[in-house]
């Protein structure tokens, strides 16, 4: 017998949750549509050594604890954050931020074992190696090296981790944390008022700006948090089976992501998709009905990675629908409400008069 299943939906704010996200977004500029130069700018503020340490934590599994970061008590902010920490013996730090649910747990197991002896060999980095193939891409042995290497010194890590916190709050996100406060709380009202016109699928799509995901509309709970920096795409995370933690863009399409910056980010970034032929390709091909990658590449004659490629971008610039099911291929369509907004973005920007 069929029931109509719908997760029951919480909600959450708080700067910590972007204190973790724009170090991600900072280490991985591409992947949100992010100058490079910029933020190699940013990075640069803090001090070789504390640059390293901060780098080495996006690949140990925990570039963004959101389930930590719901856990921890108000106005968890990044001053919140430091006191938490605080509050953790140094040579825990590491396990407690990096545990994720989707993550392995014999890897996990491993990791803590290596922990324990304070110590790795040949054999801990070869059982590692081996825990990997099922994942879309493996990380290479430098990495897992790195891996192994902080998890048999938890103390050392947990002391320069905190200390590198400390100096980027110092730097940068003190400043960027009073400026991006309104918006969340501005996001975070939106998004309540949607949830009272919408279902929980139409909601999900709405919030995340195309994305469909199945194992989140299977699930018991869904936390929403908005969040500035990770816009336009959504990240989650879960610690107890079927209750999620989902960040959802919360930065307006007529901001920019950098201070000061007056072309906003969401235009520039679908101007610049649409201005590839093979892109405006398959929006025209996904118009007709949705597409897997696999088939747009029949249909294209290129390669499949080519047009993932090609899909991300256009994912990124938020003019594509995509749906995941973890037993079927990703499926795309076209967001024409979003084709149409784009322009509409276009004509307003050239129609500021610029006082400067």
């Amino acid at each position: 017998m069929m029931t109509n299943h719908t997760p029951g939906i919480l909600w959450d704010w708080g700067t910590a949750y972007d204190l973790f996200a724009s170090l991600h977004v900072l280490h991985h500029p591409d992947r949100f549509g992010l100058r490079g130069s910029w933020a190699a700018g940013v990075r640069s503020r803090l001090t070789a050594p504390q640059r390293t340490i901060l780098e080495d934590a996006q690949e140990l599994f925990f570039s963004n604890p959101l389930v930590w970061v719901s856990n921890l008590p108000e106005p968890k902010d990044a001053a919140t954050v430091l006191w938490a920490l605080g509050q953790i013996s140094p040579a825990e730090r590491l396990p407690t931020l990096a545990f994720h649910a989707d993550e392995s747990p014999e890897i996990f197991e491993l990791l803590k074992a290596v922990s324990a002896r304070r110590a790795w060999n040949d054999a801990d980095l070869e059982r590692l190696k081996l825990k990997f193939p099922q994942k879309e891409k493996a990380p290479h042995s430098n990495l897992l090296v790195t891996l192994l290497d902080w998890w048999s010194r938890p103390e050392e890590f947990g002391e320069r981790y905190l200390a590198a916190l400390q100096a980027y709050i110092a730097v940068f996100f003190a400043e960027e944390e009073r400026r991006i406060k309104p918006y969340l709380q501005q996001a975070l009202a939106k998004a309540q008022q949607l949830s009272t016109e919408l279902d929980f699928s139409k909601l999900f799509v709405e919030l995340s700006q195309g994305v469909k995901i199945a194992t989140l509309e299977e699930a018991d709970e869904v936390k929403f948090v908005p969040s500035y920096w990770t816009t336009p795409l959504v990240m989650f995370d879960s610690v107890v089976d079927k209750h999620w933690v989902v960040l959802f863009g919360a930065r307006p399409a007529d901001v920019a992501l950098v201070p000061g910056e007056v072309i906003p980010d969401a235009m520039l970034r679908a101007l610049k998709a649409l201005s590839d032929p093979t892109r405006l390709l398959i929006l025209r091909y996904l118009s007709d009905n949705p597409q897997t990658p696999s088939q747009l590449a029949r249909r294209l004659r290129l390669r499949a990675p080519t047009v993932i490629h090609h899909l991300s971008a256009l994912r990124l610039a938020g003019l594509v629908y995509v749906s995941m099911d973890a037993e079927e291929e990703k499926r795309y369509t076209v967001r024409e409400t979003a084709v149409r907004e784009t322009f509409e973005l276009l004509q307003r920007f050239l129609l500021v008069k610029d006082e400067r």
